[in-house]
């Protein structure tokens, strides 16, 4: 049976994943930042652990706990959890940039050196992450999550060709706008850090906070988890798993244009879609 660790299992990706893998057979180990959550899941049947990702040593305690739940054959990381930050990026403490690179980097690049380590005495193993089409193309009032994104991007690029003579496969997931509870937490973030009264961008910072307190999908083409599952199963279980996946049409279009357009021509694009 395959062992995969998922990180951010509380709700939406990690949450939807976890479940259906656990349905599907394979050994499970879903990791959520607060204790609720791991009852929850417990409850439900899942193997769970407590593992917040701004906390260096829950991450070393998690991933331990991880491989004694596997008996010390984890087959993929799975990394998942992540917030963003929005807010302009004169608006932008340098702290609160630091906690966006602390979950969505440095945790992550701290589990991926666990796991090559434990992977390359096995002999083999998959390293997955969940990153986004804003790590491909730009937006304004995203910079903190673009920017750790855009280093996602460059690391396991890296990463790939790195272990390209082992059996430890490499993949980039990349969603465009999935159904979760990233736009609640977002907002959480905006107004602890943004001062949006004092703000040049003020004037524009209402369409944000529309935007991110709206009950209503996030944008047109938005899909469910399961369809970041469809590529999730691929890179998990295939012999030869892709280096990218592709989610939602925005991130097949954005991943054109960006071939396609002069980097003048694509700003004029994207600025439409603020």
């Amino acid at each position: 049976m395959k062992s995969i660790l998922i990180t951010g299992c509380s709700s939406g990706i990690g949450y939807y994943c976890a479940k259906r893998l656990h349905d599907e057979g394979f050994n499970v180990i879903a990791a959520c930042k607060k204790q609720v959550d791991v009852d929850a899941l417990t409850a439900l049947g899942l193997t769970a652990i407590l593992l917040d990702l701004c906390d260096e040593n829950s991450v070393q305690l998690g991933f331990k706990r991880a491989l004694e739940l596997c008996n010390n054959e984890l087959d993929a990381l799975f990394n998942n959890g992540a917030y963003g930050q929005p807010g302009a990026i004169e608006d932008l403490p340098t702290d609160a940039l630091r906690a966006q690179f602390e979950v969505n980097f440095f945790s992550w690049h701290t589990l991926t050196n666990l796991a090559i380590k434990h992977m390359r005495i096995r002999g083999q193993g998959r390293i997955i992450y969940n990153s986004s089409v804003l790590g491909l193309v730009a937006l304004p009032y995203r910079g903190a999550y673009n920017a750790s994104k855009f280093a996602l991007e460059g690391l396991a690029d890296t990463l790939r060709m790195e272990l390209a003579q082992t059996n430890i496969q490499v993949s980039l997931i990349e969603p465009g706008p999935i159904t979760s509870k990233f736009r609640e937490n977002a907002l959480h973030a905006f107004m602890t850090n943004i001062d949006i009264d004092n703000s040049a961008h003020a004037t524009s910072y209402q369409k944000q906070l529309d935007r991110l307190k709206s009950n209503s999908a996030p944008q047109s083409f938005t899909l469910g988890p399961d369809a970041v599952y469809n590529k999730l199963i691929h890179a998990f279980t295939a012999k030869k798993a892709k280096p990218r996946y592709y989610v939602t049409f925005p991130t097949y279009f954005m991943g054109y244009l960006k071939r396609l357009l002069s980097t003048n021509m694509l700003d004029k694009v994207l600025l439409k879609n603020k």
